[in-house]
């Protein structure tokens, strides 16, 4: 293992990572790059575990608004994130990596179902792990997943992917003043309500005393980075 910060960490990624712009669906492309990333990462010799989102297939938000039950439109959601994770996975294994996919949902077609003791023991034989289907509950997000995940796995950083470098006091690509925080406390976040994750995210994460590294994922090297605990977002902690 090379010298690293966190030897086991849990990387949340959003649906909108896995395609362009304003575009939606799978990147072949932008898929590839981020498994190029995560591979990266793993060959570090950290226990790797990916939360993914599926917001660029489905968002149960917006079929609310059609007057779906909330219930099922957080399932169709679910369900995308199955189809960005196995997605994940082939394009992972495809480059060289061990992989395992596991599901909040069962799904024994496709992927494991997810245990606990399980997932440990496969990241201690050097798989990156990749779970899907949220918690497995509606009213939940991925991000509340990811948290949960890390909580459970003992995880002792919440890596969290998004499109902008770091947490910002606004929307930077809207507000060019906005400030950039190198650093903040959970209460900071809950506080000021800024939109990094949604608040019973960043409530277990508080209790939980696990920091949360939001980066930029777009920027190659910057996982890398965040486990080697080099300079990079903003640390939530």
């Amino acid at each position: 293992m090379q010298k690293v910060k966190y030897q086991r960490v849990v990387l949340k990624i959003s649906g909108e990572s896995f395609c362009r712009p304003n575009v939606g669906g799978i990147d072949v492309g932008v898929s590839g790059f981020i498994a190029d990333e995560i591979k990266a990462a793993a060959q570090l010799g950290t226990q790797l575990a990916v939360v993914v989102g599926g917001g660029n297939i489905v968002r149960g938000k917006q079929f609310e608004k059609l007057g779906i039950n909330i219930a099922t439109a957080d399932y169709m959601g679910m369900v995308a994130t199955v189809v960005n994770a196995l997605a994940l996975q082939d394009i992972l294994e495809k480059k060289g990596a061990q992989t395992r996919l596991m599901t909040a949902i069962p799904m024994e077609a496709v992927a494991e179902p997810f245990i606990r003791r399980k997932c440990i023991r496969h990241l201690e034989k050097g798989r990156v792990v990749i779970l899907a289907a949220g918690t497995g509950n509606p009213h939940f997000t991925t991000d509340t997943a990811a948290a949960l995940r890390s909580i459970e796995i003992n995880a002792q950083a919440l890596l969290k992917a998004t499109k902008v470098d770091g947490v910002y006091s606004a929307d930077p690509n809207i507000n060019k003043s906005a400030r950039k925080y190198t650093h903040l406390n959970y209460m900071q976040v809950i506080k000021s309500k800024l939109q990094v994750m949604d608040s019973t995210a960043v409530t277990m994460c508080m209790e939980t005393k696990i920091p949360v590294i939001v980066f930029n994922l777009k920027k190659k090297g910057n996982i890398v980075q965040a486990i080697r605990g080099d300079n990079v977002g903003t640390i939530i902690s």
